[in-house]
């Protein structure tokens, strides 16, 4: 390794105190370019020098050990989580392109934020009650999916003497045992996959059993299993959808399982949360934009008969008695109390049109309050206009 990679002007520590001092999101280290931090869904490039391939190594391979270098050695890629004292932990992807090491950091607070702080609706908190079946939270990437889950799973921790189980790639949230007993497993250190991991769960007398990401067909069914076996089960999906969520389970399995699947998942399902950030109109912060799906009778026959495509008008008239909401529901609930942008809000709506008549009539949600994302930098940090930072 040269000396110049190891004399970079600034080490990888002190770049991700910065980027959580400024309330990002995400670290980019690549070659060829300074490196560059996400906040409120923006890259803003850091105003230090271009990288090149020796420095990229140097700053990834700081974080990591020795079986994790190893890993990205032979698989060319790697995720991992450490946590910095004093800073925050960090969720990493390392991985190479064109044929030199590159990284993504993502910033996990270590405090577990409420659901009142995040502002979700009550009937999310509703699902930590269920004694059993499937919840999934849904979404793109970076839409807060590990935050709401955290939530959920802390407030059974807080509320319930059980046994809470989490395979997770990797660990992001670490849960202290407060009422509950919290087992964390995370793929690669501590099992070899999530096949495995699922496989010996029930052996483990779990009574939540949180998967980190339901990827293929052999996680999904496993999940379902578990649900169906009577216990609470969480899962994610990159869905931007609920209904897109209940298609995307179901195309997973060949043609011929299908029907026995939507039969499986009509009976397991107890709920789908599917979430996005918005840019607030402020230009600071994010502003939480969710869609609640809740199985009630009419839902459950209707997945059960492949009538997916008629979730959705009942999730319109559900909103009253069962707490659901449609993403425009919420979008629509946003413009009119002025956190987000109109203009912004049919860009990221699938039906503008829709969202268009709900706002035109002042219909928004009933229940709860859309969440903002990070904290933007306070106006003071700002002010200053870090030196190392280059705005554009």
């Amino acid at each position: 390794m040269s000396d110049n990679g190891a004399s970079y002007v600034v080490p990888l520590q002190q770049l991700l105190r910065t980027m959580v001092e400024y309330g990002g999101t995400d670290l980019h280290i690549t070659t060829d370019s300074a490196p560059q931090i996400r906040i409120d869904g923006r890259m803003v490039p850091l105003k230090l020098p271009p990288l090149d391939a020796a420095q990229t190594r140097w700053l990834c391979y700081g974080v990591m050990t020795d079986q994790q270098k190893h890993r990205l050695e032979e698989d060319l890629e790697v995720d991992f989580s450490f946590g910095l004292q004093g800073i925050s932990r960090f969720r990493a992807n390392v991985f190479n392109q064109r044929g030199a090491t590159a990284g993504c950091f993502r910033s996990i607070p270590e405090n577990i934020r409420s659901f009142d702080q995040l502002g979700l609706p009550a009937v999310v908190q509703s699902l930590c009650d269920k004694p059993r079946g499937l919840v999934l939270v849904t979404g793109v990437t970076g839409s807060g999916k590990s935050t709401t889950l955290a939530a959920m799973v802390d407030r059974i921790n807080e509320t319930e003497p059980l046994h809470i189980l989490t395979i997770e790639d990797p660990v992001e949230y670490v849960h202290n045992h407060k009422r509950c007993l919290v087992n964390q497993r995370e793929i690669h250190a501590d099992t070899h996959s999530f096949k495995k991991a699922l496989r010996s769960a029930l052996r483990q007398d779990p009574d939540v059993v949180l998967v980190g990401e339901l990827r293929d067909l052999e996680t999904i069914e496993s999940a379902l299993t578990i649900a169906e076996t009577g216990h609470l089960t969480f899962g994610t999906l990159h869905t931007s959808s609920c209904v897109q969520t209940i298609n995307r389970i179901i195309d997973v399995f060949p043609a011929h399982q299908q029907p026995q699947v939507r039969a499986q998942l009509s009976l397991v399902l107890e709920g789908v949360v599917c979430q996005s950030l918005i840019p607030k109109s402020s230009g600071k912060g994010r502003a939480l934009a969710i869609e609640v799906m809740i199985p009630n009778p009419a839902i459950r026959n209707l997945i059960r008969e492949d009538k997916i495509h008629q979730i959705y008008s009942t999730m319109q008239t559900g909103q009253l008695k069962y707490g659901m909401q449609t993403y425009n529901q919420s979008l629509s609930d946003l413009v009119l109390r002025g956190d987000i942008t109109q203009d912004v809000a049919m860009t990221y709506s699938s039906n503008p049109d829709e969202l268009r008549e709900l706002i035109n009539r002042g219909v928004g949600t009933t229940s709860g309050q859309a969440a903002s994302g990070p904290k933007a930098p306070s106006s003071s940090v700002l002010g200053g206009r870090n030196p190392n930072i280059k705005y554009t």
